[in-house]
């Protein structure tokens, strides 16, 4: 009955705002209360072990927005004053020059890889999408050519490859080496990412072309009596900073202490949010100052640059709300629960697992943690299973079929200006082709480890 309400519900959502046209923040707080009826969900919380319908909403979008509302706010400063300088102008023209007009997708796909290996998926989004609406302005090519690829590599990256929590939390689950796991996270996930971004990108760009949305379009270009741009190493160690910073902390948690003062040091610095807000305030300087700028003109561009995030950034909470109502109801443990009597392969099992709770809640992160908890002691269990290829089995199931309930949708539909229909058919599609070619390649990379 459970899984017939979240199908039912995820039907409701769409016809609310394909059919009735209701503005998608409403229409997913109305579908979260409606899950919550159906599923017996009590109105109000009798205890905090049983939430109530509007305490898991208020739960769910405060737990979405906490961290992703500072990112996307600062995130969109940093893109800002990249844009008013011709930084990101100057990125974009190095790119084209270097891989040429025809190839500069296969870029964003590599950038995306790179750049989120040590950052978050928001992070690195926030961080690029200034990059992608450029490069489309420039060479009048589909947003979602770029865009996709870009996309691609950075949830290639959050979804396989340590450090990012999840995984980091599966290698330590399974008991799998770091070393081997970022190993063959990177030999499963380049051709993964080249399959998912360059060549679906590719193919889709043909079919829905997209500009840029007029109003981050406007706030994202270059201002037209720019007479010089800022050099590259500027611009890019700029945008970047954030990324070197969380690369550090990464290295402490190795390689430190965690008593020691410099441990806690370089994590806090490396903290996504501090890392953004440093980048944030450098940009200032790096771009601003150095370019000629003065207090009240940076002022003015990080304030008029934030309008446009509210409705996206209200829009990405409600998801998470819908999200969180769906995980209290119980369906990620009833999914669990039919799991642990199966007789499956682990490495087939971690990755059904996950991507069933993956498609009913719209967590990543749950569907791999979960998965990698009911798998562990099923694998240890039967000798001959890789730990790392299970970490990266888990980790691909859990980005399957992103939807309506998972707040990473919103944030693409909204930043590309895309219809639902049109979300359904390049960021589900792509978060498919990941989990389902991530798959494959693990498969064959068992007969040989």
């Amino acid at each position: 009955m459970l899984l017939v309400i979240v199908f039912a519900a995820i039907v409701a959502l769409l016809l609310l705002i394909t059919v009735a046209k209701l503005n998608p923040f409403v229409a997913l707080i109305i579908t979260a209360i409606g899950v919550g009826l159906a599923t017996g969900m009590p109105l109000i919380a009798p205890d905090p072990e049983h939430p109530g319908i509007i305490d898991s909403i208020k739960a769910g979008m405060g737990n979405t927005l906490g961290f992703l509302a500072i990112v996307l706010g600062l995130g969109t400063m940093l893109g800002k004053m990249m844009a008013e300088s011709g930084g990101a102008e100057r990125i974009a023209q190095t790119l084209i020059n270097r891989f040429g007009q025809k190839n500069v997708h296969w870029a964003m796909m590599f950038v995306g890889f790179i750049v989120g290996i040590s950052v978050f998926f928001q992070v690195g989004f926030v961080l690029l999408i200034p990059l992608a609406f450029t490069i489309a302005r420039q060479t009048g090519v589909s947003l979602v050519k770029i865009g996709v690829p870009l996309v691609a590599g950075l949830s290639v990256v959050h979804g396989l490859v340590p450090p990012h929590p999840a995984a980091m939390a599966a290698v330590g689950i399974f008991k799998a080496d770091v070393g081997k796991t970022i190993l063959y996270s990177i030999i499963v996930g380049l051709p993964t990412a080249i399959l998912a971004g360059p060549v679906y990108g590719s193919w889709i760009g043909k079919r829905i072309h997209k500009d840029v949305p007029k109003e981050l379009a406007e706030q994202m270009a270059a201002p037209k009596d720019l007479k010089e741009l800022p050099s590259f190493f500027n611009t890019i160690f700029t945008v970047l900073l954030p990324v070197i910073l969380m690369l550090i902390a990464s290295i402490a948690e190795i390689q430190l202490d965690k008593a020691s003062f410099g441990y806690k040091a370089l994590k806090f610095l490396g903290d996504p949010v501090v890392a953004l807000l440093i980048a944030t305030v450098f940009s200032f300087f790096s771009l601003g100052f150095a370019r000629g700028m003065n207090r009240e003109k940076i002022l003015k561009f990080t304030n008029d640059c934030l309008a446009p995030t509210a409705s996206i950034i209200l829009v990405i909470g409600a998801g998470g709300a819908f999200n969180k109502v769906l995980l209290d109801s119980g369906i990620g443990t009833y999914i669990a629960d039919l799991a642990k009597e199966s007789h499956m392969s682990p490495i087939l099992l971690g990755w059904g697992i996950a991507a069933m709770i993956r498609v009913a809640t719209g967590s990543a992160t749950v569907s791999m943690m979960t998965a990698a908890g009911i798998v562990a002691p099923i694998a240890a269990a039967m000798p001959g299973s890789s730990p790392e290829l299970l970490v990266l089995a888990t980790g691909a199931g859990s980005l399957i079929l992103s939807h309506v309930n998972d707040a990473g949708f919103w944030m693409f539909k909204e930043y590309f200006g895309m219809s639902v229909k049109e979300t359904l058919m390049t960021w589900t599609a792509l978060e498919t082709i990941i989990a389902t070619a991530a798959l494959v390649f693990i498969l064959i990379l068992n007969v040989f480890v």
